[in-house]
Order: structure tokens, then sequence, then C-alpha cells
């Protein structure tokens, strides 16, 4: 069986970044997910899809897949660029672009 570690990204529906620092392992799909022949859902037989791990730290994420002998691959998360804005710079004198009100 295969898993996958990774750091959650921040939620697009949201400004926090809140549940975004613990490390998160979850087992990959083996089998096909096929259409339910009543309902039309999507669905499979493999209910290890559903399981989702938290842990507090990478290492311990990578001790507990080597522990139960699972096979992992690690996803290093993008780093952050954050670019410091101030509501000053609107009204600047070296203003590249015109401003209009």
């Amino acid at each position: 069986m295969r898993a996958r570690i990774f750091q959650p990204p921040k939620n697009a529906m949201q400004s926090g970044w809140g549940n975004t620092r613990a490390w998160v392992l979850e087992f990959i799909t083996t089998h096909a997910r096929r259409p339910d022949p009543l309902m039309g859902w999507i669905g499979g037989s493999d209910t290890q899809t559903q399981v989702r791990l938290h842990f507090d730290t990478k290492e311990e994420a990578i001790a507990y897949a080597q522990r139960e002998g699972l096979d992992y691959d690690v996803e290093l998360p993008q780093p952050r660029r954050v670019k410091p804005k101030a509501y000053a710079d609107n009204f600047k004198y070296g203003r590249i672009e015109n401003w209009t009100h």
C-alpha cells in the first residue's frame, strides 16, 4: 500500500492559515473508482482512501509509515512568498501608475 505525506495548503475560501501546520498521511487509491449501478455515485471498494492521519511533524509521519511497512512519498510544501504592502504606497510621489479616484 502506498501513502502520501504532505502539509495541506491554505484554504482558498478563507484568509487564515489554520490547519496548515500539521502533516497529513493519506493512502493513495489502488483500485479504480467506478459508478454505482443503482445511484450512479462514484465509489470504490478501497476503504483506506477514507483514512487521513494527522501528525505534528514530518518525521513522526515518516516514522509511522516505516513502522507500518508502508511505501510513502513526501511532498514538501512550496515556500510562501510575502510581498510587503502598505496603503501609503498608493499615494507616494514616485508611483509608476497614475492614481485615479
